[in-house]
């Protein structure tokens, strides 16, 4: 049976693992590229490659708990014969880091909450993907874990984390606003309705204002939050909003402090330095969940958005 056509696979983080592991074989990689326009059955594949009906048959199911093939029972000579076919042309792998996107006036920046640069993270602590846990709960150690890049939740009771986002300003450019938004709340043992938490944003080292989250929210389960999570623990938080302006800080439109835009000089550095944290002197040590894309209620990541323009006598500079 003749196979056309292209089929195009997308993965995006942890789903991506058991795809890249059942490529990672010769052997495997074979198989599809025997498989690229006919649909054969074991029999012909083990002819093919020259292999053991055992060693192909071990193959075969690698590849297909791996999505990447389509099996068919027809019947055959001496009972039924088992069918192979491709299912995907193509792979297109989005790998862990930012998002960038830019307009007319403003640069996006997507940033996992699990691509952090620095932790600082106090028990009750912890990280979770969107499949497992990542490390142990309450060991800071795990925060240093390669697979921290895949977290979709991170919790701790005090402490900080501070990403680095990419300074993407055209050349020429100036800040006219930088806004942050990110879905967080307080982090209690399991939940707790009443539980206030002093939550402080810094950027470029500057402290622009603390948020008092109400809540470590749960009881009811995230739109997003996976079905493996307990019950009876954090579920999601409540979508905040800060903005630097030239003329002060703003959280959900409302005033928060006297911090100004020239104060944080977005403009010096190839990079903008974001931490969140609770500090140990705060009035409310509450902890901090921070929820990614794929948990809680809003389907996002750390979002920074920075407006800008030209000066009158400049003009945009594009590579070309």
């Amino acid at each position: 049976m003749p196979i056309s056509g292209t089929r195009t696979l997308k993965l995006d983080g942890e789903a991506s693992l058991p795809v890249l592991h059942a490529l990672a074989n010769d052997t495997r990689l074979l198989i599809l590229s025997l498989l690229s326009h006919n649909v054969m059955n074991v029999s012909e594949l083990t002819t093919a490659l020259g292999l053991p009906y055992a060693t192909v048959f071990f193959h075969l199911k690698k590849l297909e708990g791996a999505g990447l093939l389509h099996v068919e029972y027809t019947p055959g000579t001496r009972g039924s014969q088992k069918l192979v076919s491709k299912r995907y042309d193509e792979l297109l792998f989005k790998l862990p880091g930012v998002k960038v996107e830019a307009g007319d006036d403003v640069v996006e920046v997507s940033m996992p909450v699990g691509a952090y640069r620095q932790v600082d993270a106090r028990p009750m602590c912890g990280l979770m993907s969107d499949s497992r846990m990542i490390g142990r709960v309450d060991d800071p150690r795990s925060f240093f874990e390669p697979e921290h890049v895949f977290a979709q939740v991170l919790w701790f009771r005090s402490g900080f984390v501070d990403y680095a986002f990419p300074n993407n300003l055209p050349f020429g450019a100036h800040a006219t606003e930088l806004e942050l938004s990110m879905e967080l709340c307080s982090e209690a043992p399991q939940y707790n309705l009443d539980w206030p938490s002093d939550i402080t944003l810094w950027v470029n080292e500057v402290e622009v204002g603390t948020w008092t989250s109400p809540s470590d929210f749960g009881g009811e389960r995230g739109k997003l939050t996976p079905t493996w999570w307990s019950d009876d623990q954090s579920m999601y938080g409540l979508l905040k909003r800060w903005r630097v302006t030239p003329e002060g800080s703003f959280l959900d439109d409302e005033p928060l402090s006297d911090v100004r835009l020239a104060d944080l000089r977005p403009e010096d550095n190839n990079h903008i330095a974001v931490r969140l944290g609770v500090k140990e002197d705060a009035r409310h040590v509450g902890g901090l969940n921070l929820f990614g894309r794929h948990c809680g209620n809003h389907p996002q990541d750390l979002m920074m958005r920075t407006r800008y323009a030209f000066a009158a006598h400049e003009k945009p500079y594009r590579l070309r």
